[in-house]
C-alpha cells in the first residue's frame, strides 16, 4: 500500500480547476528511499470541455524526474516560477528528490543541472528509457500511481547509493532553514565545530544545486505567499520584518521578481481559506 502525503502542498500560487477536472496526489517513498526521495507526484486533468489553466508554482530546491507525453525529463532547481499550462485531457507523474538527495545518483555536481532539463538517459543510464516506457504504458491520464511508484522504486532502489554525511548535514540545515523563522541569513546555519560559511556554500552548490542564500530566501517566499491568503492578509511591513527582510521595500522588490506581481495585488487575487468574512463577499 502507498501512503499518501498530506502535509500543505507549498508553493502553488493560484487556485486549480476544481476536482470535477484535475487530481492531484502525493505519494511517499518507500522507507528505504526517504533520504533520497521526498515523494512522488500525480497530475490528472480532463479540461477538454474547460478552458485551459496555467498552473503556477514558486520552486523548491528539489531536482525533479517527470513523465508526460511520452516522454520523461529531469528538471533541476530552477529559480524562477515554473508554469505548466494544462489543456485537453493530460497527466504528469513525478519523482521529487529531496534537496541534495539527486547527488548521490549521478556523482555529479547538481549545480550543472540548476535552470535546466535534460533526457535521464545520460545521467542515469539506458535502463531509465525502460522505466520511462514502464510508467508511460500505464497512462499518466488515469489512477495508476501505485503502479508507478513501484516501478520507480524498484529503478532506484537498484541503484541506491552508499552512505554520504554531507547528505544528511545538507538536508538538516535545508530542514532548519524550513522549519526556524530565525534563520535569515546563512550565518546563522553556522554552529561550533561545524562546517564554515565557504564550505557550507559549496556544500549546497554540489549537493542542492543553489546557494543557501537562495534557498533561505526560496523558502520565506513560500511562507509570504501562503500568509497573504489569510483573511485578512498581514500588514506587509510586518511581513517583511518577520521574514527577515531589512525593509518592505526590499520584500516586495523580491516578491515582485519572483512571483510576478507585488504581494498586495497577489494577496487579491490568490484564494485564501475560506472563513465567514470571506464567504460574506464573495
Amino acid at each position: 500500500m502507498v501512503a499518501s502525503s498530506t502535509g500543505p502542498a507549498r508553493g502553488l500560487l493560484y487556485p486549480r480547476p476544481d476536482a470535477r477536472h484535475f487530481a492531484h496526489a502525493r505519494l511517499l517513498p518507500a522507507e528505504d528511499l526517504r533520504p533520497w526521495v521526498e515523494h512522488f507526484w500525480a497530475v490528472r486533468w480532463d479540461l477538454r470541455e474547460q478552458p485551459p489553466f496555467l498552473q503556477q508554482n514558486l520552486t523548491h530546491p528539489s531536482v525533479h524526474w517527470t513523465f508526460q507525453d511520452g516522454t520523461s525529463r529531469i528538471a533541476g532547481v530552477h529559480s524562477g516560477r515554473f508554469s505548466l499550462l494544462l489543456e485537453g485531457l493530460g497527466g504528469v507523474f513525478g519523482i521529487k528528490f529531496r534537496p541534495g538527495g539527486f547527488f548521490r545518483f549521478v556523482k555529479t555536481p547538481v549545480s550543472a543541472l540548476t535552470e535546466r532539463t535534460m533526457a535521464p538517459a545520460p545521467l542515469l543510464g539506458p535502463e531509465a528509457l525502460a522505466l520511462e516506457a514502464a510508467i508511460l504504458a500505464t497512462d499518466v491520464t488515469r489512477d495508476a500511481n501505485a503502479e508507478r511508484v513501484a516501478l520507480a522504486e524498484a529503478f532506484l532502489r537498484a541503484r541506491l547509493p552508499a552512505a554520504d554525511p554531507n547528505v544528511a548535514g545538507v538536508q538538516g540545515m535545508v530542514t532548519r532553514i524550513l522549519e526556524d523563522r530565525a534563520v535569515t541569513k546563512v550565518e546563522d546555519l553556522l554552529t561550533p565545530g561545524g562546517p564554515g560559511l565557504r564550505t557550507v556554500q559549496r556544500l549546497f552548490r554540489r549537493y542542492v544545486g543553489v546557494s543557501p542564500k537562495w534557498v533561505i530566501q526560496r523558502y520565506r517566499l513560500h511562507e509570504a505567499a501562503e500568509r497573504l491568503k489569510e483573511v485578512p492578509p498581514p500588514e506587509l511591513a510586518t511581513l517583511a520584518l518577520e521574514l527577515g527582510y531589512f525593509d518592505q521595500a526590499h520584500f516586495i522588490r523580491d516578491f515582485r521578481r519572483v512571483v510576478g506581481c507585488p504581494p498586495a495585488e497577489y494577496a487579491r487575487r490568490a484564494p485564501g481559506p475560506v472563513t465567514p468574512a470571506r464567504r460574506a463577499s464573495e
